[in-house]
């Protein structure tokens, strides 16, 4: 026999909201079959060039490090960017700049060294899809720094849409200049 508390139970699971996903015809793929947003940052891919142009904005830069055929990277594209609430915070406060981790395309980093995506990638120890490096809001003194240094946060691995979001407001609030984005995400994700 079923019991009311289960009954109830059962409804309210029913009554959770359940995460928007995004439709075929929405997600887009690019030419080297990473999926990809309209609003994500055009680049001549030097990246003290593109931080100064986020900073004139009001935004801050973040690489989003992605592969083809990545289950998790299409999984933040089909949740995490399908719903409007994210997609237009993160619009609004930064400049995503999509790279791949396996890609050939020449990048500039800070330093001025130039590399190709996959030992640009190799260069800051990126090794997992997706990674989200996120960058200060102003490029002096990044060229002196080890790789490593001129990150303000990281984040490798998919996220729920929840913890995501507070990612990036860890960052647009400039939270890391008093805890960690694990402890922020603790209390805030």
């Amino acid at each position: 026999m079923i019991s009311r508390r289960t009954i109830l139970a059962g409804s309210a699971a029913l009554l959770a909201p359940i995460p928007r996903l995004a439709t075929a015809s929405e997600l887009k793929l690019s030419d080297d079959g990473l999926y990809t947003k309209p609003w994500f940052l055009e680049s001549f891919l030097e990246l003290p060039d593109d931080l100064r142009e986020a900073a004139g904005k009001n935004k801050r830069l973040v690489i989003m490090w992605e592969l083809k055929g990545c289950p998790y990277c299409k999984k933040i594209h089909e949740i995490n960017l399908a719903d409007p609430a994210i997609e237009n915070f993160i619009k609004d406060k930064f400049e995503v700049l999509q790279l791949n981790i396996v890609g050939s395309r020449e990048v500039t980093d800070f330093d001025g060294q130039k590399l190709p995506e996959k030992q640009f990638a190799q260069k800051y120890g990126v090794r997992y899809t997706p990674t989200f490096q996120f960058f200060p809001d102003s490029v002096d003194g990044l060229a002196q720094k080890a790789p490593a240094a001129r990150e303000v946060a990281r984040w490798q691995g998919y996220m729920e849409p929840k913890p995501f979001l507070a990612m990036f407001r860890f960052v647009e609030q400039r939270a890391y200049e008093k805890s960690s984005l694990t402890d922020y995400l603790k209390a805030n994700g």
